[in-house]
This record gives C-alpha cells, structure tokens and sequence, in this order.
C-alpha cells in the first residue's frame, strides 16, 4: 500500500512518549520541519528516564534525562516539554494513565496527536518494549473515549512506526533531527561506549528517515493512522 502525504491542515500537535529520546529515535525531522513551518508541538512524556541509564542510580538518571530531552526538545522547535512521573520500565494502560493523557489533550486542544509504536516488534528480531505498547494503547483507548462532539478532541492520531499509512518528506532537517538525538549524550555514551554519540544518532536518525519511493526516493518520516475523528 503506498503511503499517503501527512495531513497538512493543522496547527498544533502533541507528541505522546512513556521516556526521554522517544521522539528523537523516529520523529525528530518531522517534527522540525513543522516548528519551521510555524506550528506548535508539544511533548508529553510519562516518565523521567529514570531506570534507563545502566549503573546510575535512578535518583542521578531521572534529572539527567529529564535535562537532556529538555535540550534535545529545543534544538527541533520544541519548548513545552512536560513529564508526568508514571515509573519508567513499568508503564502500564490503567485508568491513572488514560487520565492524564484525556487531561493534557484538553489543556492542548491539538489538532494532531502522535504517540509510539504499539505494535510487537520494530523488525524482525527487534521486539518492542512492554512499555511503548502499554502506553501507546493507553493513548487510543483515551482518545476513544473523548466524545466526538468535544472541542478537544484530535481530528487525528497517529502511531510512528513501520508499514506506515502517511509520510512526511524531511529534506533539510535529517542533519537537524541528528543533532537532537546527540543531545542524549549521556544516555548514548552509556548504551553503546564504543560508538561515538553522533554516530549513533545518524544511525538511528538514517532508519527513521529512509528515502521513500512514494514520495520520489526523498526522506520520509512514516506515520500509521490510527484514528481520525
């Protein structure tokens, strides 16, 4: 199936992640491109990081992650970064969760709303996190239940994933989307100390923004439609 171009007819999107670097791993260019462009986005994320740098304790870990997605934010645009406090490696779909995601899409009222990939695996032999799932499902059954004649409910919601529905071309803002993913310096340094942090990110920032047939072999940052109102 051939993808689609991303709606262009809006004004403000909410990017919904359960840790630090989430947007940076997939939508980083997309979402640059759109602050350039003049619109708002948002991130919200439901946890601090705080169990993800390998011997630190969580204590040290959930500030520093917490610093460099505020920095990374900014280098795409992005300077309302909020963090919800649910424990990192142990988000689940409760009603807690879907609260507060009901909540900051009425504070926002955005027109778009994009969250993680819910589905098993990235790629075969790439299996996804419990956490993206659970809080990716937590995020539709939210917006499911937001009645469709209330101002703030979304007129899309969007997955970042593989097998995307729609793309949105990035030429111009790879380069930015790598310098936003090296901002999680530390965070990099300790996953992979071999491989120098900017490396990664081009790696990482590469497999997100794949040159797309559909959209003449430019760029693209892909999309998977999961609702629209």
């Amino acid at each position: 199936m051939s993808l689609q171009p991303f709606p262009s007819d809006w004004h403000s999107a909410l990017v919904l992640v359960p840790h630090p670097d989430d947007p940076e791993y997939g939508t980083g260019a997309a979402v640059a491109k759109w602050t350039a462009q003049g619109r708002t986005v948002t991130y919200a994320l439901a946890s601090r990081g705080e169990r993800g740098i390998e011997g630190m304790s969580p204590e040290q870990a959930g500030p520093l992650r917490e610093g460099e997605q505020i920095r990374s934010a900014a280098v795409v645009g992005v300077d309302d970064v909020r963090f919800w406090d649910f424990p990192d490696s142990d988000i689940r779909n409760t009603a807690a969760l879907r609260a507060r995601i009901t909540e900051t899409i009425a504070e926002c009222v955005p027109d778009v709303v994009i969250t993680i990939y819910s589905g098993p695996q990235w790629a075969p032999g790439l299996p996804n996190q419990r956490d993206h799932i659970e809080f990716a499902n937590a995020v539709v059954d939210a917006y499911d239940a937001i009645g469709a004649e209330q101002p703030a409910k979304p007129r899309w919601l969007f997955e970042h994933g593989p097998d995307g529905t729609h793309g949105e071309t990035v030429d111009g803002f790879v380069e930015v989307a790598v310098a936003s993913l090296t901002a999680h310096e530390t965070y990099l340094t300790v996953l992979d100390p071999d491989t120098p942090v900017v490396e990664q990110a081009r790696a990482q920032v590469d497999m997100s923004t794949a040159p797309h047939p559909d959209f003449g072999g430019r760029p693209t940052v892909e999309f998977i439609l999961r609702r629209q109102a």
